[in-house]
């Protein structure tokens, strides 16, 4: 390079303006060959080919910055207009607008302000589409077959995961496998969202009834993935219920806002996935037990209700005995009528025989006899249907009292116990002083010896040889 005060008619060689922006590069390339550039972004845009371009600026000068298409999609923060970020990459020159500009290789939101900023604008764009409503996210399902877990498999996290199903309610638990940390685990973490969801019931590897995305605490750093939008998407439109578990209890991220449910640690979603199997086992106890009784109550109050309405019911027997009594007494008023009538009717009829003439004693006879047949037909299908309604009421009544008799008891397996005077037997304690009794069973009758019960649990360990042995009675039967 010549010396720049040089006047002239001096002889340093005049370089072209590629040179001199060629030599410019090789300086700026080789001193900052690596930086770190603190700014706001500005007039962000991303072009067709997928390259970034944008502005870096601060309260007095303004940096021009492009990211390669090839490193844009590693980029852990994604950049927008007004984010405070940290630019690393490397100085070079632009000779086509004689500009400098820094080729960023990775970008970093600048400080927990700039995230939480950027945090809550997209938790209100999130909003605003509707991916957190209450409408959108779906039941539990009680008792879940198989439960799919979205961690990693080398942290605490999936251990106490499974020693609390353990504990709980062991059920059949799939893992997929995931960074929970770093520029990659938004993406492994999506991924496996969609892959369980895509699992079909024909499937070799069954599909889960619940899924668990689950991570240990951590700064809002480490806990980012968790906030990337693709993981948000995919956990609200997941098909499958799912519970988010990601940090500690006052760890909050947008996965928790789309997800089903939201357990504040991850041995809690254990917990909310499954119930205690043992409380359930006690609780069907307790229903059966209950059912049991509720049941005995109601066959009781049955029982009381039938007998008291066979209390109000009259004596079939002497029911029935009254109406026979009344239909002998009714015949028998019958006969003594006709017969009373028709001595009555001969009576007028010699009467007016003795004053007439024969012929008109004839004539008179023939039309007695025949007002007499013609009485004696009316009256006969009258006498018909009262002896016909008199039997059928008798047959009610005998149907009755059938329905009343302790036969029907004997057709369902119970038997009638009676003492020698044919008295029944309705205790122990008449059937020990009965001493014998007699048991009536649906197909006959058998006699019986009453004996006393052990009197205690010594008396039955003495064995057969201590019970006296009693003489063969040739009355006493078989009850088998």
């Amino acid at each position: 390079m010549s010396d720049p005060a040089a006047g002239p008619g001096h002889n340093a060689p005049a370089v072209t303006v590629s040179e001199l922006s060629a030599s410019l590069k090789r300086v700026v390339e080789g001193e900052f060959s690596r930086v770190r550039v603190r700014g706001e972004v500005s007039g962000f845009k991303r072009a067709g080919s997928g390259h970034l371009y944008m502005a870096l600026k601060d309260d007095s000068a303004v940096l021009d910055a492009v990211c390669w298409r090839g490193t844009a999609g590693r980029l852990a923060v994604d950049p927008e207009d007004g984010l405070e970020v940290i630019a690393t990459g490397k100085l070079t020159t632009y000779a086509g607008r004689s500009k400098y500009q820094i080729v960023i290789e990775a970008l970093e939101a600048a400080g927990e302000g700039a995230l939480l900023k950027m945090l809550e604008e997209r938790r209100r764009k999130l909003a605003a589409e509707g991916l957190f409503d209450e409408s959108r996210k779906k039941p539990l399902p009680f008792l879940p077959s198989v439960i799919g877990v979205v961690t990693s498999p080398t942290g605490a996290v999936i251990r106490d995961i499974l020693h609390r199903l353990e504990d709980r309610f062991p059920r059949h638990v799939l893992l997929w496998p995931v960074r929970v940390q770093g520029d990659a685990a938004a993406a492994e973490v999506a991924g496996a969202i969609e892959g369980f969801n895509a699992i079909r019931g024909d499937a070799q590897i069954p599909r889960p009834d619940l899924l668990i995305v689950a991570r240990g605490g951590g700064s809002i750093e480490d806990l980012w993935p968790f906030n990337e939008e693709n993981v948000v998407r995919v956990a609200a439109a997941s098909e499958i219920p799912l519970v988010s578990a990601v940090g500690h209890e006052t760890d909050t991220t947008l996965i928790d806002h789309a997800a089903d449910r939201r357990a504040p640690t991850p041995t809690a979603a254990a917990e909310i996935a499954v119930p205690v199997r043992s409380e359930l086992v006690a609780q069907i106890l307790d229903d059966g037990r209950r059912l049991v009784s509720a049941m005995g109550r109601l066959r009781e109050e049955y029982r009381l209700r039938l007998e008291s309405a066979g209390r109000g019911l009259p004596d079939p027997q002497s029911l029935l005995a009254a109406k026979t009594q009344q239909l002998d007494d009714r015949a028998e008023r019958l006969d003594l009528g006709l017969r009373g009538l028709v001595r009555e009717k001969r009576s007028a009829a010699d009467r007016l025989a003795a004053g007439i003439r024969p012929a008109a004693l004839v004539q008179l006879i023939n039309r007695r006899r025949d007002r007499a047949a013609d009485l004696g037909a009316r009256l006969q299908p009258l006498m018909g249907r009262h002896l016909a309604e008199l039997n059928q009421r008798m047959e009610q009544r005998g149907k009755l009292l059938e329905s009343f008799s302790y036969n029907r008891v004997l057709d369902r397996g119970f038997a009638l116990v009676q003492d020698r005077r044919g008295q029944p037997v309705t205790d122990t304690a008449g059937a020990q002083r009965a001493g014998r009794v007699i048991m009536r069973f649906r197909d006959g009758r058998v006699s019986a010896r009453v004996e006393a019960p052990d009197s205690d649990a010594a008396g039955m360990a003495k064995g057969s040889r201590s019970r006296p042995k009693l003489p063969p009675d040739k009355d006493q039967g078989t009850l088998l």
